[in-house]
């Protein structure tokens, strides 16, 4: 084998080994920004791209969500009281050039950015409220933390899609007045439904006395009018049957007071009281037979 020959085959292996230190391949989950010589020069997309070493550059830049941890910190309430306050924010880098070009170029280190930026959101905001509101009013912490957190980070490249506040730890003794009070407080309301309960069923009961009494009422009400009635009937029968015969009505009185305790009466014959009490009961009156008896 000549010189040349040589030359060629260490030429190519040269050349194909400084091809294979330039090939770089970027995942789905990553974008790509291409430095010539310390400049931007090219966006990289995911799959298979090729620089000049030592000439070029690639930086990787991941694009999924990530989670960053505002690490747990004491802050004083406005209520002059101790809180450990922790959250999470959730995150990602934009996938177009322009926020890949941010993310980079921009910030320093935007996960670090945002840990400082939280600490110091939470502390402003927990400050100004009570140990009891903070807690009542998580809701409102987490939307004002976002909401600060997009503000300042519009121009990183980065999207946060939300932020959870953890926990907001008093003291321990604190934390074992406030369980007392809130235990006297749930004690207190189930008195007050206790109570509620029993005025209800007294409530119940009362109505239920008070139908009773009606319904008594109502009964006595009838009573007496069917006494009046069985009254009016009788005034009325005794207006049909005794008109102009009051002497005759007393002696009925009188013969029914007898009979009520007496089982035997003696009657004349002839009494004319026989004759109205058998009218009354459809039995002809009496005729007197007047039977002369001759002597012979």
């Amino acid at each position: 084998m000549d010189v040349i020959t040589k030359t060629i085959i260490i030429l190519a292996a040269i050349l194909f080994f400084f091809f294979l230190i330039g090939i770089r391949i970027v995942r789905p989950t990553h974008r790509g920004l291409i430095e010539t010589l310390g400049k931007y020069t090219k966006f990289a997309l995911p799959g298979f791209h090729w620089i000049v070493p030592i000439i070029q550059r690639i930086y990787l830049v991941d694009i999924r969500e990530q989670l960053v941890n505002a690490e747990p910190q004491v802050i004083i309430t406005n209520d002059n009281l101790n809180a450990t306050v922790d959250a999470q924010v959730y995150l990602k880098v934009k996938s177009d050039e322009e926020s890949v070009k941010n993310s980079m170029y921009n910030v320093t280190n935007y996960r670090l950015q945002v840990v400082n930026l939280a600490r110091t959101t939470l502390r402003n905001i927990i400050g100004t409220l009570t140990l009891k509101s903070a807690n009542s009013e998580r809701g409102r912490i987490n939307m004002d933390l976002d909401q600060t957190l997009k503000v300042e980070t519009k121009n990183w490249g980065i999207e946060i899609l939300r932020t959870e506040l953890k926990e907001i730890d008093p003291p321990k003794d604190v934390q074992e007045t406030m369980n007392k009070v809130v235990k006297a407080e749930n004690e207190k309301i189930a008195a007050i439904d206790f109570a509620t309960a029993a005025e209800t069923n007294a409530d119940g009961v009362k109505r239920a006395e008070i139908k009773k009494a009606e319904g008594v009422k109502q009964a006595k009400i009838l009573e007496a009018e069917g006494e009046a009635q069985a009254i009016k009937l009788v005034n009325e029968a005794a207006d049909k049957y005794f008109v102009g015969n009051a002497q005759l009505l007393r002696k009925l009185q009188a013969m029914e007071n007898a009979l009520r305790n007496n089982a035997k009466i003696i009657l004349p014959s002839d009494s004319e009281l026989v004759n109205v009490i058998g009218e009354m009961s459809g039995v002809l009156p009496l005729k007197r037979e007047i039977k002369e008896s001759k002597e012979q």
